[in-house]
């Protein structure tokens, strides 16, 4: 049953077509991720199912009495709220007691004085805050604008569980593609004003997607090919006499006028790092407090060259002040840090740097060069970030004009324009779009330099890291070889568990009711990724086929116009005029297999030479 309809949806932002005519149904039961690059309108999406934004056209129609229940993606508080006044609000002429359930759903999320200020909280803390309250509110559909950031992996897990045994309807935008994977029904997908919809989760969405696109590309090579053929019949001087030409000149003219599918560019990341040393970076049994609370404690290492860390742990456990030690933004209380002489350090920061909101974009990367070295040479900070999504348009508008995971992507730019060999990497997948990460994965894949991570993206980590690092709330560090499955799988061997025991373990760390077990779900991984499909080529029927083709279509043309000039010669000689007129059927006839095998070889003529110049 539909609770929620929308219907000729259209948006438009001063010039820029946000969404064009689209339309969906949103069932009972259903759970809906929302994929898209940045930019594409999957918040402002969100705004106008919760009906806090109106579309400029169509209408969204909902279920009489639907409860819907909104989490922003930066939410904003009363001022002098205190945290559990603030999450049971309007709640108290409910029947049951709302603070028991806020009390529990905050110490779930990590926020322990419920009585504090909500002012004096991180940034982080505040989301949690206002995921707690749209949490405890009762509501018939979920609306949740990147729920997972600044989640640990036990929050993660816990919000997976509650999410799959809330009874409505979710409908969620977030990065975390093994919580897409584990939560959602259905993939809602917003690319260049339209949307499509798959029945799938994540990992199946993928293949989906593919399937999609390659057949909207083979549909158009199709017509492609088809119009050089009608191009090339209407240079042979056609004549529009009759009803099936003069149809087939409109089926040409139609063809031309047709648009052609679109497809989401991506992200183009290349940068030369800066040439590595001998020596690296070595932390010398450092140590780290701030007031009682001990953040890292006695923590002794040497990064070896191109290693790839992923650091990972409570939320406030000290995760950040170990990348802003290695960094040189803060001096640890004991201890030493040691950087090479050739080392050059990019460090991404949780929070972004505070940009110049009326600096132009082109001018906030120039501030590091005008033009940036990259494997094949030097070129134009413009070139850089058309390669980065930001057209022309966008390079000369002012920062304030660009979305959060616009801004993001920006700044990520910043940061390798400088030609770094070691990146320091604070929560990185925050706001950046899945089609961004999985680029940045393939880049940092062949990063010729040192990556340290702190990631609570589970799927980002079990791609990037060949080494983990556990923070627990007493500041110590334990190492676990492998990505994120991995560390899992270490660390029920190292705490010596039974196998049931070990089942529990798996959920509390990778998520509850996982419908894989751990060693399925590494490989899982891997099926995300495409299969690289086998070498096409002629077989030797078939080019001889190709060769000629061309040759055989002009001679049926002209047998064709050869025999009706023939009818016409013959139009009272009935017996003759029934032999010239079956024999053009069959010549007709003749005419049209070979117009689909033209069709058919000139499509596999174009992807055997797509595929050769790859």
């Amino acid at each position: 049953m539909n609770v929620l309809n929308l219907e000729h949806i259209s948006k438009t932002y001063g010039e820029k077509v946000i969404f064009d005519d689209i339309s969906c149904g949103i069932h009972q039961g259903d759970k809906i991720g929302i994929i898209g690059i940045n930019g594409t309108g999957k918040t402002t999406f969100l705004r106008i199912l919760a009906g806090l934004e109106e579309a400029d056209e169509g209408q969204v129609i909902t279920q009489n009495g639907l409860r819907i229940t909104y989490l922003p993606q930066h939410p904003e508080f009363p001022k002098g709220s205190t945290i559990l006044s603030y999450v049971t609000q309007g709640q108290k002429e409910q029947s049951w007691n709302p603070e028991t359930e806020a009390h529990m759903v905050l110490n779930k999320l990590g926020i322990e004085d419920h009585e504090e200020e909500i002012e004096h909280l991180s940034g982080g803390q505040k989301k949690r805050v206002a995921l707690a309250a749209v949490l405890v509110n009762p509501t018939d559909v979920l609306i949740l604008d990147e729920p997972t950031n600044h989640l640990d992996n036990e929050m993660a897990s816990w919000l997976e569980d509650y999410l799959n045994r809330f009874k409505g309807v979710v409908i969620m935008v977030t990065h975390d593609r093994y919580f897409l994977d584990r939560v959602t029904n259905k993939i809602l997908e917003i690319s260049h004003g339209k949307i499509y919809s798959y029945e799938a989760k994540y990992s199946d969405f993928l293949e989906m997607k593919a399937q999609r696109e390659e057949m909207e590309m083979a549909s158009e090579r199709k017509k492609q090919s088809i119009l050089r053929m009608e191009i090339e019949w209407a240079k042979r001087g056609c004549r529009a006499r009759s009803t099936k030409q003069r149809a087939r000149l409109d089926r040409l003219e139609a063809m031309k006028n047709s648009t052609a599918p679109v497809r989401d560019k991506n992200v183009e990341i290349d940068s030369v790092e800066t040439r590595m040393g001998k020596k690296t970076i070595e932390l010398h049994h450092i140590s780290k407090r701030f007031d009682d609370r001990v953040c890292i404690r006695d923590f002794d290492y040497i990064v070896l060259k191109n290693q790839r860390l992923g650091i990972i742990g409570p939320n406030g456990c000290g995760k950040s002040t170990l990348l802003k030690i290695i960094a040189g933004i803060l001096e640890p209380d004991s201890g030493s840090v040691e950087i090479g002489d050739t080392i050059k350090i990019g460090y991404f920061s949780q929070e972004i740097e505070d940009m110049n909101s009326g600096q132009r974009v082109i001018d906030y990367i120039k501030d590091v060069a005008e033009f940036i070295p990259t494997r094949d040479g030097l070129i134009s900070a413009s070139k850089l970030l058309e390669q980065f999504l930001f057209d022309p348009a966008m390079q000369y508008a002012p920062i304030e004009k660009l979305s959060g995971g616009e801004k993001k992507r920006l700044y990520l730019l910043k940061v390798l324009a400088a030609a770094p060999n070691v990146l320091l990497l604070d929560e990185i997948t925050n706001d950046i779009d899945i089609p961004t990460l999985t680029i940045l994965e393939d880049y940092l894949d062949s990063f010729a330099g040192i990556v340290i991570a702190v990631s609570h993206d589970r799927y980002f980590l079990d791609n990037l890291a060949d080494r983990i690092f556990e923070f627990d709330r007493e500041g110590n560090l334990t190492q676990y070889e492998g990505g994120y499955t991995d560390y899992l799988e270490a660390k029920k061997r190292r705490e010596g568990m039974s196998t049931d025991e070990a089942v529990n373990a798996k959920t509390s760390f990778a998520g509850k009711n996982m419908p894989e077990e751990i060693q399925e779900e590494k490989a899982s991984v891997k099926t995300w990724k495409q299969n690289r499909s086998s070498k096409l080529k002629f077989s030797y029927k078939e080019q001889r086929e190709y060769d000629t083709i061309d040759d055989d279509i002009a001679a049926l043309e002209a047998k064709i116009e050869k025999l009706d000039a023939d009818i016409m010669a013959n139009a009272t000689n009935s017996g003759k005029l029934n032999e010239l007129t079956q024999e053009k059927a069959e010549a007709e006839a003749q005419l049209e297999e070979k117009m689909d095998r033209w069709v058919y070889l000139n499509d596999l003529a174009e992807q055997i030479e797509a595929q050769n110049k790859n």
